[in-house]
């Protein structure tokens, strides 16, 4: 058949419009935003804090090697001459039409002055109602009336995957909207355990600081306040706090003039899968406790170092961060049920939630979790009775001094002057309170099981996983 032929040109057509309905079919299918952003954008503001060098002062600690990485996206001008006042940009939403304002804490951390800006240009002082640095959330307050606001969405609704859009003020450009998709939900940053954030790959640049992030049924769904990036751009991680967090946040402040949360004094690390293999746990989820606060409210209701929570009142704790934030949130004074894992069984423990001190971080925490890498001949450690200085340090006859640590032990990253305090191999604890204990505990560990030691390092103590090789 030949090219010119009026049949081949008519054949060539086809394959051109079967080839292209799928690229039609996908672009009829991207969704709307300009209807959306046209309604809401509105509500969003722009945030300028203003700083006197007597009042400017850091929260970054220039020792910290996450500071290259996570930032939060509040641009400052160059402070030359440093006499003068710094400013700082960022942004916020209304929640109210009296004038009640979300934004993030960092962005007016120690101002002197907050200026509002609408979309309007008017400009408005703002009172700093207040703010809560644990969750970076800020509460602010304008006087005026019938202002545009924000609807509040449901951020358990989003699902991985989902359109988002953000509005913002990147670079002090105001009213800028990207847009981009649900990345992940309940991240967990470096010491930020009370907020589980979304991850969303939307464009987000220094002045998005406490801007909404909206779903597409133009609902609020979190607050921008953190990127991660190695120069200070966006590099496709951003994160929101969820906004039902920001809004009991919101009320708490403005109900009783602060934030309360819960605490019950206990050190936790996450549940591996050889940890869970060692404790007899079918799944490896919970958080494990490695360590108790004398006289918290773990340690009065009786909770012991090697128990995993699995639910507190009611609610799972798949992943160790889980626990932190689901105490937090809980009030203190409340009777709360405890369902754990002990010794190869289900418990209920029931514990009264205590609150931790405004200014101290006294919430669950994870302590640092020592990954066992491929393991090699048994577990590899040669131990000695504990020194008279490492009684008296540890306050404890219990426990045998790691003297020699090589292969499994060495790759799990022990080390000389570790201190043993017990072994947990299906679901059973045994304590070491000598050398012989511990050979009997070491001998009797079989090939292709997984077993869990309680090691104290130092101030610290957590739990150590190893697996016997087959």
């Amino acid at each position: 058949m030949r090219l010119c032929d009026p049949r081949a040109a008519w054949l060539r057509h086809l394959l051109w419009l079967v080839l292209l309905l799928p690229a039609l079919a996908w672009a009829h299918d991207l969704p709307e935003f300009a209807d959306m952003v046209e309604r809401f954008a509105p509500a969003v503001v722009n945030v300028s804090s203003t700083l006197t060098p007597k009042s400017r002062k850091s929260d970054v600690d220039p020792r910290d090697p996450m500071n290259d990485f996570f930032r939060k996206f509040m641009p400052r001008r160059p402070q030359i001459p440093r006499e003068e006042d710094e400013e700082s940009l960022g942004s916020g939403f209304i929640i109210s039409a009296d004038g009640y304002i979300l934004t993030n804490a960092h962005v007016i951390d120690a101002a002197d002055e907050i200026v509002v800006r609408l979309v309007d240009k008017r400009e408005f002082r703002a009172r700093l109602i207040g703010a809560d640095k644990r969750t970076d959330v800020a509460l602010l307050k304008i006087d005026a009336s019938n202002l545009p606001r924000v609807t509040i969405g449901d951020p358990s609704r989003l699902r991985v995957g989902d359109w988002v859009v953000a509005i913002g003020s990147p670079f002090g450009f105001e009213q800028s909207v990207t847009a981009g998709i649900v990345s992940a939900k309940g991240r967990s940053l470096p010491d930020e355990s009370l907020v589980p954030f979304i991850q969303t790959d939307a464009a987000i640049n220094p002045g998005n600081s406490g801007g909404p992030l909206f779903n597409l049924r133009g609902e609020v769904v979190g607050i921008n306040s953190q990127i991660y990036s190695e120069t200070g751009g966006f590099m496709g991680l951003s994160f929101a706090i969820p906004i039902d967090v920001a809004m009991d946040v919101q009320n708490q402040i403005r109900t009783v003039g602060r934030v309360t949360r819960g605490r019950i004094g206990v050190l936790i690390q996450e549940v591996t899968r050889d940890v869970a293999d060692s404790f007899a746990l079918k799944t490896p989820q919970g958080a494990l406790i490695s360590a108790i606060e004398p006289d918290s409210p773990a340690a009065k209701a009786g909770l012991q170092v090697g128990d995993v929570i699995l639910r507190f009142e009611g609610r799972p704790v798949v992943a160790s961060a889980d626990l932190p934030r689901i105490v937090g949130s809980s009030k203190p004074g409340v009777r709360a049920n405890v369902q754990l894992w002990r010794h190869g069984g289900m418990r209920d423990v029931v514990l009264t939630v205590a609150e931790f001190p405004e200014d101290d971080d006294d919430v669950p925490r994870q302590s640092p979790v020592r990954r066992s890498e491929p393991p090699g001949n048994r577990l590899g450690l040669i131990v000695t009775p504990l020194s008279g200085e490492q009684r008296r340090h540890y306050r404890s006859e219990g426990g045998v001094a790691v003297k020699d640590a090589r292969g499994l032990a060495a790759r799990a990253q022990l080390r000389p002057g570790d201190v043993v305090v017990s072994g947990t191999r299906k679901g059973a604890q045994s304590d070491f309170r000598s050398v012989e204990q511990f050979n009997r505990f070491a001998g009797s560990v079989e090939h292709g099981e997984s077993i869990s030691l309680l090691v104290r390092r130092g101030d610290a103590q957590s739990f150590v996983s190893l697996r016997v090789p087959d």
